[in-house]
């Protein structure tokens, strides 16, 4: 189909956090009628705390009742804020609010919840709306059904299905959980649960507990819960892990990962060292989950790879009436997830390009192939940590846009050599303000 410079479409956006709320203002800014789909009943995406758990503490149950958000009740982010508002609508301090640098969850809430007002974009969501098919219906019109269920009462739920020329899918990457396998994990008789269904440290009192991981969230538990539990054990892949205590803490212990598990509650580390533990909690990170997507196999979701993608954002055959806004991950988000946006809106509209089919299938091809030539993981195909720069730059160029000076400073990266050189305490100690302002000085370095 031939598009037409500054054509409207009528767009679907699936999921009502930070990469569906942007999505929706850039969609709108270009013309389009856009219709948000979220779950919950308030946006926010994951950045809504939600006390609840789920039935089942590990997530691997098909029909549990899913909780969308992650967060835990004392989570502050790890990026400061000065990178987590987009270009023309920063995170700023205000009255009443959570001053500081690194803030807590609800003052992110707070500023999702701002921008979603000042740019109009609450009239555009459906609240409590669960979309559960997306599907093709017209190839040549390029007409998408969009299925969504609301519940009318306890045990009861209406459908309703519409038509779209366009949808986005920005429901998060943070709800289905991945876990660690290890010999004997089913029989092993303990509690396991996934920090997906953490939210306080009160339950591990007097608990010797198991923590798989060495991501944010698994040092931020394993403090949290360490002052409580008998004794704290930190599991962590990799050949330069073997058994120590861990500083600050006279009853934490790293090891290398769990070897197996026994009957008896017995867990083995692959440095030999024994522990018999009450619970394991895996911090072990998350699966891309698209249930509801019907693409007839042309989108599919391997060992995490979501693909085939152009830039990680359109599948070739189907661009660009489908797309993904926000997959990637360990990258600054805001600016990342902005930018992809943008394209997303322009190309629809039609005052952006794309290559041909087979050129962005080449292109999609040659990434994989780099990968390999490289030893990267195919789970690892939507981590920017690699080429953080040069994507965000490529995106740029695209739009047209000059990122702003700080973006090739303050990034993921940055974030992990700050933990290195301040400790957990790094949220406290690290002076973004004085930083920012050094930055381009000729002799700044980072710590």
């Amino acid at each position: 189909m031939v598009q037409k410079m500054g054509q409207c479409y009528k767009v679907s956006v699936i999921g009502g956090g930070t990469a569906g709320l942007v999505a929706a203002r850039e969609l709108q800014r270009e013309g389009h009628h856009v219709t948000v789909f979220e779950k919950a009943n308030r946006v926010g995406g994951t950045w809504l705390y939600d006390p609840r758990v789920e039935t089942d503490p590990l997530g691997i149950d098909p029909n549990r009742e899913i909780v969308h958000t992650s967060l835990y009740k004392s989570l502050r982010v790890n990026l400061p804020r000065q990178v987590m508002g987009f270009l023309d609508y920063p995170f700023l301090k205000k009255d009443g609010g959570d001053p500081r640098h690194f803030p807590g969850h609800q003052e992110v809430l707070r500023f999702l919840e701002d921008f979603a007002r000042d740019f109009g974009l609450m009239e555009l969501i459906r609240f409590e709306h669960e979309v559960v098919r997306v599907e093709l219906v017209d190839e040549a019109s390029h007409e998408w059904v969009v299925e969504s269920r609301t519940r009318t009462t306890e045990s009861k739920w209406e459908s309703k299905e519409e038509i779209f020329e366009a949808v986005v899918i920005c429901n998060g990457k943070s709800t289905e959980p991945k876990i660690a396998e290890f010999s004997g994990r089913d029989i092993w008789p303990g509690l396991q649960m996934h920090s997906h269904n953490y939210r306080t440290p009160q339950q591990f009192e007097n608990k010797t507990v198991v923590l798989i991981g060495n991501g944010p969230s698994a040092v931020d538990i394993l403090r949290e819960i360490a002052p409580l539990a008998k004794q704290v054990h930190q599991a962590v892949r990799g050949p330069n892990f073997k058994l120590k205590r861990l500083e600050k803490h006279d009853n934490a212990w790293q090891h290398s990962m769990i070897e197996c598990a026994h009957k008896d509650g017995k867990l083995v580390f692959q440095d030999g060292s024994i522990v018999y533990a009450d619970v394991i909690i895996h911090c072990t990170g998350y699966k891309y989950h698209f249930p509801f997507l019907k693409s007839n196999g042309i989108v599919t979701v391997d060992d995490n790879r979501v693909g085939p993608l152009y830039k990680h954002v359109f599948p070739p055959s189907l661009a660009p009436w489908l797309s993904f806004v926000g997959l990637n991950y360990k990258a600054v988000p805001a600016i990342t997830i902005e930018l992809q946006a943008k394209w997303v809106a322009k190309v629809v509209s039609g005052k952006l390009g794309l290559p041909t089919q087979a050129a962005m299938t080449y292109s999609v091809e040659e990434f994989y192939r780099e990968m390999e030539r490289k030893g990267w993981p195919k789970h690892h195909t939507h981590n920017l940590l690699y080429n953080e720069f040069e994507y965000i730059e490529w995106v740029a160029r695209e739009l047209d846009i000059r990122p702003p000076n700080w973006w090739k400073n303050i990034t993921y990266e940055s974030h992990v050599k700050m933990l290195r050189y301040y400790g957990s305490e790094y949220r406290d100690a690290w002076d973004i303000d004085e930083w920012m302002l050094e930055m381009n000085s000729p002799n700044f370095s980072t710590p």
